[in-house]
């Protein structure tokens, strides 16, 4: 048993050494916020039974080019009237091994988010809404498939989590030029900067490691949010700048999904480099539920080249993936509008450049487990 404690701890070990990155959405209007489940990245699930790890991840961005299906429309910035958001957001998660295979996550979000535009103030000046807070709460478990004393060069991991509505799905600032007379109005944010969806979800998680030559891992993963409820009540206001967009009146609770894969390299006991390739988004139709309601589907193809430190336990890591290719589809409610109408409909959606994602983790390891310096070191190498 202590042999197999051993060899797991180092196989967690080169895991950390590697520096496998986490799942996280591309910026982009489309795109709330959000991470999967059972842990952020795949070293803080790679523990012995009583092994703790926590941390936090950090990620910003400024969307504001506009794009219908994958045309941008670069008038929108020559022009001035794009539409710009900030976006600021916190992780903090808490992982804890189980047995050797088995782990539990909690992952508590915050985010300050700001949104600047025309359009929603009357379109003759400029001004800024905010959110801020809790977003929501998830929790989950995971478990990898095989046993990591025989398959310490490789292993797959499955995850089952929820998603709490503890985050507000109702946060309202003040817009101008809006109200009787051009006044003033609190309304709710854009559904884009609102910290919850108001739903309770599930998600389903993968992820895995091959070992492909010396110094060199191959890594993936992904997962899918499942978001049953259709709306949240929470109103967009749309309909007031056009009738014919009064079927987006209500804020719909979308799906939301992330694939990632590449390649890590160790360039010294410390140091590793990442570069993969990730696709994310929110679907046009959710997998369960119904599809009414306002929504801004989208995807993202970025590359995700990425750097990491890990000494002993420590581990900071730092990835700023850019987007390759952005689409941002027909929505349910285009269609409805453009068979009532007869004319074509596509909405548009803002998107980032590239985006910042910077984690710092901790594992407390077990006390019972004893480990050889040395053994660690030659295994390193």
């Amino acid at each position: 048993m202590k042999s197999k404690k051993l060899l797991y701890i180092l196989c967690g070990s080169v895991l950390l050494f590697f520096g496998v990155k986490s799942v996280r959405a591309q910026g982009c209007v489309a795109i709330r916020h959000f991470s999967s489940c059972v842990g952020n990245t795949l070293e803080s699930n790679l523990l012995g039974p009583g092994d703790i790890q926590i941390g936090t991840n950090y990620r910003y961005f400024k969307s504001f080019r506009h794009f219908r299906g994958t045309e941008e429309e670069p008038d929108r910035v020559a022009n001035g009237s794009e539409v710009i958001n900030h976006s600021h957001s916190w992780d903090f998660f808490l992982t804890y091994g189980i047995t050797d295979r088995l782990y539990t996550s909690i992952t508590i979000p915050t985010v300050i988010n700001t949104r600047s535009s025309l359009y929603e103030h009357g379109r003759e000046e400029r001004n800024m809404t905010y959110s801020r807070g809790l977003a929501d709460i998830r929790v989950g478990l995971g478990y990898w498939l095989f046993d990591l004393e025989k398959h310490q060069n490789g292993n797959l991991a499955l995850g089952l989590g929820l998603k709490l509505p503890t985050g507000n799905y109702n946060a309202s600032d003040i817009f101008y030029n809006v109200g009787p007379e051009g006044s003033p109005q609190v309304r709710p944010v854009d559904q884009s900067i609102q910290p919850g969806d108001g739903g309770f979800g599930i998600t389903l998680d993968f992820q895995f490691y091959q070992k492909i030559a010396e110094k060199f891992f191959a890594y993936g993963g992904g997962f899918y949010l499942l978001n049953p409820r259709e709306t949240n009540g929470t109103r967009t206001f749309r309909e007031t700048l056009s009738p014919i967009l009064e079927n987006e009146a209500i804020m719909a609770v979308p799906d939301q999904f992330s694939v990632r894969a590449g390649v890590s390299h160790s360039f010294s006991n410390t140091i590793s480099g990442s570069l993969g390739a990730r696709y994310e988004g929110v679907p046009v139709k959710d997998l369960i539920g119904g599809n009414e309601g306002f929504r801004r589907p989208g995807n993202v193809l970025s590359i995700d080249p990425g750097i990491a430190f890990m000494k002993n336990n420590f581990s900071l890591n730092l990835n700023v993936p850019f987007a390759v290719r952005r689409d941002r589809p027909q929505s349910v409610t285009d269609k409805q509008t453009e068979e009532a109408t007869g004319n074509p409909r596509n909405g548009d959606a803002a998107f980032a450049d590239y985006l910042i994602n910077v984690g710092v983790s901790y594992r407390f390891a077990n006390k019972k487990v004893k480990v050889d310096p040395a053994l660690m070191n030659e295994f390193k190498n």
